[in-house]
């Protein structure tokens, strides 16, 4: 892959101020940006004849909670006439926002409503920013890693106050209990070990 690789120093070489650093690892090249400069990082990759990444793919994001930007936001790019793929890597907080990349591609819409739903991503410029998978009335960003995954909430619609709630689960059967330890933990023996003779 020294195509790709000469392809990203040429990137990197094109945007002294905008890229930091240029990486081939498993024989994919991923370009890092500064996350203010990811307009002009998108564009060229878009509009340069060496490159032609005119597919958007995907925005998505990464939570490192023990970094000071705890937040990679990934866009992969397709480039039909090349056959080629990359990956555009920035770094952002809480609290900074990320330009939209919807300037450049419009279909960076739904995708960076996603982000922004379950990693918490501001995208400045984004001319709809709001929820998408999760309901308005949800607290949180699911995909963090500091999101809690204990508790036995059940989330469910109201026909009769039209409106989402959030309840205790309610086990209307009276035998169901919950087994928290697998069957190699426990006391108990595991189905079909009576029919086994010591």
């Amino acid at each position: 892959m020294d195509g790709l690789k000469s392809l990203g120093d040429k990137i990197a070489a094109a945007l002294p101020d905008a890229v930091t650093g240029v990486v081939m690892s498993f024989d994919e090249l991923t370009v890092l940006a500064k996350p203010e400069e990811i307009i002009k990082v998108l564009s060229f990759l878009r509009d340069d004849p060496d490159c032609l990444f005119v597919c958007f793919t995907d925005i998505c994001g990464a939570d490192y909670p023990g970094r000071e930007k705890r937040f990679d936001v990934v866009y992969q790019l397709l480039s039909p006439k090349k056959n080629l793929r990359i990956r555009v890597k920035v770094q952002t907080d809480e609290a900074t926002p990320v330009p939209s990349a919807i300037p450049v591609f419009p279909a960076a819409n739904w995708c960076e409503r996603e982000t922004y739903d379950l990693f918490g991503v501001v995208f400045d410029g984004h001319p709809d920013l709001r929820r998408i998978l999760t309901d308005y009335g949800f607290e949180g960003h699911p995909l963090r890693k500091d999101f809690p995954m204990t508790g036995f909430v059940e989330v469910r619609y109201d026909d009769e106050e039209k409106r989402v709630l959030y309840e205790p689960v309610q086990l209307r059967q009276e035998f169901r209990q919950f087994d928290f330890l697998s069957p190699w933990e426990g006391e108990r023996p595991l189905p079909g070990e009576d029919h086994i003779k010591p």
